[in-house]
C-alpha cells in the first residue's frame, strides 16, 4: 500500500493537471466562439454565390468549362487533407486521417496519390507514412484562416488539373454539425461533379417547391461568366472546409478537456478515499502496537 506522503503527492499532481485542463477548456471555448462566428459570417456569401451560379448555370451547357469534364482514365489523384496543428482534441485528427487511409485502401488503390496538407498533424502523418506531399499549409486550421490561402492552393490544383498532372481532386475535412458532432467528410471538387450539386450543397436554404431562382442579367455571356465563377466556387469550397475544420477542432478540444477535467476530479476523490483508508490503517496499527506493548508489560 502507498504511503500517506505518496498519496498526498499524487493528489497535488492531479489537482495541478485539473487546473491546466480547465484552463485549456476555457481557451478552446473562447476560440470556438470566434471560429464559429467566422464560419457563420461566411455562409451568406457562399449561399448567394451558389444562387447566382445556379441561375447562370441554367443558361449554359454542361461542357462550358473543362473543370466539368471528367478524365477518361483516372491515374493521378490529389487529396486535400484538413487537420489541426495541435493535439489534445480527442480523436479529431485520427478520424480525419483514418478517412484518408480508408480511401487509399479502397477507391484509390493502385492510383498515384499526392497530398495537400492543411495542418501539421496531417502533414506529419503523410511524411511518416511515406506519402507524396505537393503542398503544406501550417497555421491555417485553428487560427484565423485567410481566403488567399484557399484561392492560391485552389488555383494551383486547377492548373494541375488542366495540365493533366491530376485527374481528380478530393477534399477531406471535418463537417461541423454541432457542439457534440463533427463528421469527417469526403467531397470531390475536381472535376466538378455537376452544376446542380453545387447549388444543392452550398445553398444555405434550398428553394421550396414551386419557387425559382431569380433571373440575372449576364454581361458578358453566361458561358463566359460561368467559366470565371467555377474556379471561385472551388476556392469557396476549400475555404469553407478550413472554417468548418477549425470550428470542429475547437469543439473537439473543448469536449476533450472537459472530459479530462472530470476525470481528474474523479481521480482526486478516489485518491482522497485511499488517503483516508491508509491513514486509518496506520492509526489502527499504532493502536495495536500500543495495546500489544501494554499487554506485554502486564505479563
Amino acid at each position: 500500500m502507498a504511503t500517506l506522503k505518496e498519496v498526498q503527492s499524487k493528489i497535488v499532481s492531479v489537482k495541478k493537471t485539473r487546473q491546466i485542463t480547465s484552463a485549456m477548456k476555457m481557451v478552446a471555448t473562447s476560440k470556438l466562439r470566434g471560429s464559429q462566428n467566422a464560419m457563420e459570417a461566411f455562409k451568406p456569401y457562399a449561399s448567394k454565390f451558389a444562387e447566382v451560379l445556379g441561375s447562370i448555370a441554367g443558361k449554359s451547357g454542361e461542357d462550358v468549362s473543362p473543370l466539368l469534364v471528367p478524365k477518361e482514365e483516372v491515374k493521378k489523384v490529389a487529396l486535400l487533407l484538413c487537420t489541426s496543428d495541435r493535439g489534445l482534441c480527442g480523436g479529431f485528427n485520427i478520424n480525419l486521417i483514418d478517412k484518408a487511409v480508408k480511401m487509399l485502401k479502397s477507391e484509390l488503390e493502385g492510383k498515384e496519390v499526392s497530398f495537400v496538407c492543411y495542418g501539421k498533424k496531417g502533414r506529419d502523418w503523410a511524411k511518416k507514412s511515406g506519402q507524396t506531399i505537393d503542398a503544406q499549409y501550417i497555421g491555417v486550421v485553428g487560427g484565423r484562416p485567410d481566403f488567399s490561402v484557399a484561392s492560391s492552393s485552389g488555383q494551383a490544383l486547377i492548373n494541375s488539373f488542366l495540365a493533366g498532372d491530376v485527374d481528380e481532386v478530393y477534399l477531406i475535412y471535418s463537417e461541423f454539425q454541432g457542439m457534440a458532432k463533427q463528421v469527417p467528410t469526403v467531397k470531390q471538387i475536381l472535376p466538378i461533379p455537376s452544376l446542380e450539386d453545387i447549388v444543392n450543397e452550398e445553398a444555405a436554404a434550398p428553394a421550396k417547391e414551386g419557387t425559382f431562382l431569380p433571373e440575372h442579367i449576364c454581361e458578358p455571356s453566361s458561358d463566359a461568366l460561368l467559366g470565371k465563377m467555377l474556379p471561385k466556387n472551388i476556392f469557396i469550397q476549400i475555404f469553407d472546409a478550413i472554417l468548418q475544420t477549425s470550428t470542429s477542432e475547437h469543439a473537439a478540444r473543448m469536449r476533450a478537456m472537459e472530459n479530462a477535467t472530470k476525470a481528474c476530479e474523479d481521480m482526486v476523490d478516489e485518491l482522497k478515499t485511499i488517503f483516508n483508508k491508509t491513514r486509518q490503517a496506520g492509526i489502527t496499527n499504532d493502536l495495536m502496537d500500543i495495546v500489544g506493548g501494554a499487554e506485554a508489560l502486564k505479563g
